[in-house]
């Protein structure tokens, strides 16, 4: 059966414990928004958010702290520095 408009497409739940902060609300309404998921076998999660309007992007993830969304320019997040 084909879903409806508006029909929840994707749920997921935070694996972080509550010093990483309140994850973000992605919302899909701007058309001009690319948002992609990532999670790895340990449950580190990444949500990506590319405005394509203006050509830039967000990257969350929890381990950085959630509250925190990190510029990414040519594909590279300048003031992120990962483990």
């Amino acid at each position: 059966m084909a879903g409806e408009t508006g029909d929840l497409l994707l749920e997921v739940r935070d694996h972080h414990t509550a010093e990483a902060g309140m994850p973000p609300r992605i919302d899909d309404a701007d058309p001009n928004h690319y948002i992609g998921y990532f999670e790895n076998a340990y449950g580190e999660q990444a949500v990506f958010v590319f405005d394509r309007a203006s050509r830039s992007g967000t990257l969350y993830l929890g381990d950085a702290g959630w509250e925190r969304g990190h510029v990414v320019i040519d594909g590279i997040a300048p003031d992120l520095v990962l483990n």
